[in-house]
Formats: C-alpha cells, sequence, structure tokens
C-alpha cells in the first residue's frame, strides 16, 4: 500500500507497461502468479488481483487456468459517422466484400470477424414493440440475434427487432443477409434507413452477459439503444447492442448551423 493505493495496483501497472512495451506480446502466456510475486517481491494473492484488474481493464483474457496478453490490445472503432453508408457496409478497408459495418470495423484492424446468428420471430420486449409500432402480445417481429467476435474474442451482443410485416418471408430470415447485411436488404425491400437514433448507458454486465462476453463481474459495458427510421419516420430496425467499454471506442459527430 503506497499513499492508500492498493499493492495490486503497482503490480497492475508494472505489467501493463511491459505489454504497453511489447515485453509481453499479444497472444502471449503471463509468467506464473508465482513467478511474477518472487519477481515484484508480493505475494500471490496480489499478483492474482492485479491479473483481475487487468482482465476488466481489457489487457488480459483468460484461457484455463493460465492468463494470457489480450490479442485485442487496440480498441475498435465505431464511428456511426460513416458506419452506416453502403460504401462502409458493403466493403472492407482493402476494399473486399464485407458483411456489414461490424465487420468492416473489426477488418481494419487486420482481425476477423465472426458472428453466431440466432434468427427467430418472436415477441418483443414491450419497448421495443411501441418504437416499431407491433404488438407486444404476439411474435410480431423478426429477431437477429448475434453473438459478435474479432479473431475468436467475444466483443459484443447484438439483437436487432424488425416488423414482421416487412421481414417474414424475406431474405433478412437468412442467417447470412449478404453484403452490407441487413441494411442493404432492408433498403432493397423498399425500407432504406434514412434516420438513426442510439442512446448509450454504461452499466454492470448481467450474469449472462459475463458469461458470453467472457467478463469479470467488476467490467462494465455500454448497452446501445438505436432506432432506424425511413424518410417517412417510420421505425424499421430496433437494436440492443451490449459491448464491453473497454473494446470499443464510440465516434459521433453533427453539423452546427452556425449561429
Amino acid at each position: 500500500m503506497t499513499a492508500n493505493r492498493p499493492a495490486f495496483r503497482a503490480v497492475a501497472d508494472k505489467i501493463r507497461e511491459g505489454i504497453e512495451a511489447g515485453v509481453f506480446a499479444p497472444g502471449a502466456k503471463l509468467p506464473s502468479d508465482t513467478a511474477l510475486a518472487e519477481q515484484y517481491d508480493t505475494s500471490r494473492a496480489t499478483v492474482g488481483n492485479a491479473f483481475r484488474a487487468l482482465l476488466a481493464e481489457g489487457y488480459l483474457i483468460r484461457k484455463g487456468r493460465s492468463y494470457l496478453v489480450s490479442p485485442l490490445l487496440r480498441k475498435i472503432l465505431r464511428d456511426a459517422n460513416v458506419r452506416y453508408r453502403k460504401p462502409n457496409r458493403e466493403a472492407g478497408p482493402d476494399g473486399a466484400p464485407s458483411r456489414g459495418a461490424f465487420a468492416s470495423e473489426v477488418k481494419a484492424l487486420g482481425m476477423r470477424a465472426g458472428s453466431d446468428v440466432t434468427v427467430d420471430r418472436v415477441v418483443p420486449p414491450a419497448n421495443v414493440a411501441e418504437l416499431l409500432g407491433v404488438s407486444a402480445d404476439e411474435a410480431s417481429v423478426l429477431s437477429r440475434s448475434r453473438r459478435m467476435t474479432a479473431d475468436d474474442i467475444p466483443v459484443q451482443l447484438a439483437t436487432s427487432y424488425v416488423p414482421g410485416e416487412i421481414a417474414f418471408d424475406s431474405p433478412l430470415e437468412n442467417v447470412d443477409t449478404g453484403p452490407g447485411g441487413m441494411i442493404s436488404r432492408l433498403a432493397e425491400l423498399g425500407h432504406p434507413q434514412a434516420e438513426v437514433t442510439e442512446e448509450i448507458n454504461v452499466r454492470t454486465p448481467t450474469d449472462e452477459e459475463i458469461e458470453q462476453l467472457q467478463l469479470t463481474e467488476d467490467a462494465r459495458v455500454y448497452e446501445l439503444l438505436h432506432v432506424a427510421r425511413t424518410a417517412e419516420g417510420r421505425a424499421v430496425e430496433v437494436a440492443i447492442h451490449v459491448m464491453p467499454t473497454h473494446q470499443w471506442t464510440l465516434r459521433y459527430g453533427w453539423t452546427l448551423d452556425g449561429n
């Protein structure tokens, strides 16, 4: 303890500095808590607490009983200014076809995007039903739930809801919606998105989110509520995204009127 600062914080600082300096490379296995306790002249318990702090910060991942340096040390940039534009959805930074904005964002880090998709006709949550103007008492929406990864590291949970009137018996029910993802398919169905609003809150993850995103209990996540509307003002998609804060940078911009 130094100046009321827990000892494990100083150990975490040293390990973090080693990671940032390249002493511990991305994907490398860290020395054992016994070895590090001896190196830093401290206890195994202190090193264990340092490991947990660095897990929460995203510097480490856990594999079995070992701690490895996270391959994802750079945050994924989710740039709302450009991610919904057709070129960014349908092609990655290398010009190759892309399955949506998320795939392009991950590819920009030199990583491989993955997504486990579940598609179903469901009864929507009450707030989603209200936003979409559909029934909350019957299976009135198509749900597309995704567990999204970057080089097999879980980085996001996302569920999109689309009115059944639009989505049922359409290409949106395919697991793979093709280049540009569901936004491009909605446009082809005659419902191009023209306006998006997003609300973001930070909270602790649920037990299920901890398991699916491989988080510690003291991690934090962004919960992002995304609502997309047509030029006529009809909401055609509501999506709820859950993203670990240590893995993502969220960027927004707007134009001022000059007054």
